[in-house]
């Protein structure tokens, strides 16, 4: 009980990474809630206003998933078969200096696919040797991509 009086009921307006959709109702402590999701916009408390609003907000989010999805699978079915080079430095023993991180590889796709990415949504871990590499990606509304990257000594 001492732990519900420490948490305040907030509605969400805008989609916020790993605690909800907007529409949705949660529960958050008050400092999150007072000092980032209420200044910034991404939530308010729930009043008799707000609520009805609430139906509004899920219907709007509704219809961005959809279109959200739609634009990922897109990119998902055009990325599938693709192979991408990436070209790296190495030591005369054929070790990389560095690694080919998912900074890079969402670099990579902006540059010769015009797809733009976070590197969170990368799943595929930093890659530190030279080689050919299935490299996975988490679009929007969770759909999932592939394609096939070389990693290849520049001369």
């Amino acid at each position: 009980m001492r732990n519900q009086r420490q948490r305040s009921q907030l509605l969400l307006l805008k989609d916020v990474e790993q605690l909800g959709r907007s529409g949705d109702i949660v529960h958050v402590k008050p400092g999150y809630a007072w000092n980032y999701l209420i200044p910034t916009g991404r939530a308010v408390f729930p009043d008799k206003r707000t609520l009805r609003n609430q139906a509004n907000l899920k219907e709007q989010r509704e219809q961005q998933a959809n279109l959200d999805r739609e634009e990922s699978e897109l990119v998902a079915k055009n990325l599938e078969g693709k192979s991408l080079e990436i070209f790296v430095k190495v030591d005369p023993d054929g070790h990389m200096y560095g690694s080919v991180k998912p900074q890079d590889i969402v670099l990579l796709l902006q540059e010769n696919e015009q797809i733009l990415l976070d590197r969170r949504n990368v799943l595929t871990p930093t890659i530190k040797e030279l080689g050919t590499y299935k490299i996975s990606l988490a679009l929007k509304e969770n759909v999932p991509a592939q394609f096939t990257l070389h990693v290849i000594k520049e001369v």
